[in-house]
């Protein structure tokens, strides 16, 4: 079904200040909005949104002109089953790949820039719609001369400069951050150095087939393989992956699936999140529902390579072994792997250092106890939430590793995945699966 745009397609802005005043007129909007809502309540109302859908409406419209980093905060937020109702969800949803599409001529004049012919030279056919839109660039559904069918990544013209408007307008937050509690640079050098590079597409051509390798010992996930020939720096060509997105089961439906389909899919992308990490050290970081494919065969089809992130041994063997422990039901000191994943809590004590973390294992690994577990009705997020508010100050002291913050948002994208199809079963058996994956060496 071809692609159809909510809005007349557009560039999108590329000052930092125009950049700045669009998002700062959405942020007063949806403040105006949050403030509307709470009043609604205290009187007694029936509003339970902390916005409302119509907020909602014009900042999927805003993100999705502005694209680049700002788009990318809302794909993220509309993962999100705890802050928002599924209305909003919806709509915000909509940037997860369809953000208003370039017109046919810019696209055409990017392939011709970047890969030496038109078009028409290269493909046997190139759809002139997009059938997805996302933050840095649109796909096209096209047929290659020998019959293969592709999905054809084009680069937005001037998504650069965009991008790196909206990088330093958060450089300067994070500024303010790192003066009041510090260590903020570095977070922020890891972000922005990863943001940035999502822009060259013949980087993501690498990675795809570096993830593609670290996922071949899981046959029930679909990685699709690069065309050389075909990609340059703005353009990404790749074997076409067929199938539903998560993000429709997500919507229509999702309504008439079982539990046992809830679950199947619930598995399917806990092993695409974790499973090529364990296997090889490599993580797909934009775990967004748009990114996964429930493909006719039964195999989970995982696309957008821009965000693939290889960890550190150091990480990655300290992630298998407090997989291990979690699993083993024994107790351990947690303060050892902690100190090999690389976090520090400065001058808190050991002690409550140590404290803090049991309560967050707590909290995470009850999928991994035995029996079923219930992601629909489970209140780990919340709990997660509330521990923020009641340990404040002790967290305020911990340093994750700047090189895990991806690995931290893909975990985190993963459990608001799982929390919206809403599957209950033997989860348990699922990491299991997934810590047999680890090379053996690691034991």
């Amino acid at each position: 079904m071809p692609f159809v745009a909510k809005v007349p397609p557009r560039r999108p802005p590329q000052g930092r200040l125009q950049r700045l005043r669009k998002l700062a007129g959405a942020g007063a909007r949806v403040g105006a909005d949050v403030v509307s809502q709470a009043v609604k309540r205290w009187r007694g109302g029936d509003e339970d949104a902390p916005i409302s859908l119509r907020t909602a409406e014009k900042l999927a419209a805003t993100l999705g002109d502005l694209k680049g980093a700002a788009m990318k905060l809302g794909q993220f937020a509309a993962m999100d089953a705890e802050s928002f109702p599924p209305e909003v969800r919806a709509v915000l949803a909509r940037l997860q790949n369809e953000a208003p599409p370039m017109p046919w001529e810019d696209v055409a004049d990017v392939i011709q820039d970047e890969l030496g012919a038109p078009p028409e030279a290269l493909f046997a056919e190139l759809d002139h719609e997009p059938m997805a839109a996302a933050s840095l660039g649109q796909v096209h559904r096209g047929r290659l001369a020998d019959g293969r069918e592709v999905a054809v990544k084009v680069q937005y013209p001037g998504i650069g400069p965009a991008l790196e408007a909206d990088l330093d307008n958060m450089g300067s937050v994070a500024k303010a951050l790192h003066a009041a509690f510090g260590r903020m640079a570095g977070y922020f050098s890891e972000i922005r150095r990863e943001l940035l590079a999502e822009l060259d597409y013949a980087r993501e051509a690498r990675l795809c087939e570096e993830f593609r390798e670290a996922a071949r010992a899981l046959p029930d996930l679909c990685v699709p393989a690069t065309v050389p020939e075909r990609t340059a720096r703005r353009v990404l060509t790749l074997e076409l992956v067929p199938g539903e997105t998560v993000k429709a089961f997500l919507g229509a439906g999702m309504e008439r699936a079982s539990n046992e389909e809830r679950y199947r899919v619930s598995r399917l992308v806990l092993r695409a999140v974790l499973g090529p990490f364990l296997a090889g050290g490599m993580v797909h970081a934009d775990p967004h529902p748009g990114n996964y494919l429930l493909m006719p065969d039964g195999r989970l089809g995982v696309v957008d390579f821009g965000s693939i992130k290889r960890l550190p041994e150091r990480f990655t063997g300290a992630c298998r072994k407090l997989l291990a422990l979690g699993l083993s039901g024994e107790p351990f000191d947690v303060v050892p792997v902690a100190r090999e994943l690389g976090f520090e809590w400065g001058d808190l004590p050991e002690d409550q250092a140590r404290e803090l973390m049991n309560e967050v294992l707590e909290i995470g690994g009850k999928p991994l106890r035995p029996g079923p577990f219930d992601y629909a009705t489970s209140t780990m997020v919340g709990d997660l939430r509330a521990l923020k508010t009641t340990r404040f100050r002790q967290l305020l002291k911990f340093r994750p590793p700047p090189d895990g913050l991806l690995f931290f948002r893909a975990v985190a994208g993963c459990v608001m995945n799982l929390r919206a199809i809403g599957a209950r079963g033997e989860f348990r058996k699922v990491f299991e699966e997934l810590a047999a994956l680890a090379p053996s060496e690691v034991d």
